[in-house]
């Protein structure tokens, strides 16, 4: 049957430690601009942003969380109902990578869909003191089913092509976005789908 993802808003999270790049993955996505000396983002920043990707047309709800250590009191509101999460790090700052651990176990506890599209989002390219090679970020999205690509804000290289992965996989994945497109179940849909959880029923993302 063909899929009928029309007029879908997709709700995605950026998150990752302070200063690796989210702001500007978004800015450099939405805007197509690149400001080298952004702020950092206090709570939260959103932007909004149309594409068509295989064909669909999908409206982007992205969400910029802030990084910093004082503000992550505010995420797990964010974290739910989303479809896709990008995980910043910053290729260039080896503690950064570091950090990924304790985002993950974040995500584990706050999204409320079992089978969020995430992907693995290496910034910064462009500079020369690489501290986290090519190699370790694919190992470690590979052992953690995350999509992997590596990007610079700045001179935009595979920004563009990571939400557009990000949302194929979104558009792939029907248990994402299907029963959004008919809120009045979505009560009844909820309760059934916690239930079928345990047996890992329609939804398995596998």
């Amino acid at each position: 049957r063909g899929m009928d993802a029309a007029g879908l808003t997709l709700k995605l999270l950026l998150v990752g430690d302070s200063a690796v790049g989210k702001s500007s993955l978004l800015l450099r996505f939405t805007d197509g601009t690149f400001e080298p000396c952004l702020k950092p983002t206090i709570g939260v920043d959103f932007k909004v942003k149309k594409m068509v990707v295989d064909g669909h047309a999908v409206q982007l709800a992205i969400w910029d969380t802030a990084g910093q250590e004082r503000f992550r009191t505010l995420t797990p509101s964010y974290y739910r109902g989303a479809q896709g999460v990008v995980l910043v790090y910053d290729v260039t700052r080896k503690d950064t990578f570091a950090g990924l651990e304790s985002w993950l176990n974040e995500l584990e506890m706050y999204t409320t869909k079992s089978n969020t599209v995430k992907m693995l989002v290496g910034n910064k390219t462009d500079k020369p003191d690489r501290e986290v090679e090519r190699r370790e970020g694919l190992q470690f999205a590979r052992k953690r089913s995350l999509l992997f690509i590596e990007t610079s804000a700045k001179t935009q290289d595979g920004v563009q092509h990571a939400f557009e992965e990000l949302i194929i996989k979104i558009l792939q994945t029907p248990g994402l976005w299907d029963k959004s497109a008919e809120k009045q179940g979505v009560q009844l849909m909820e309760s059934s789908a916690q239930q079928d959880k345990s047996s890992c029923g329609a939804y398995c993302p596998l």
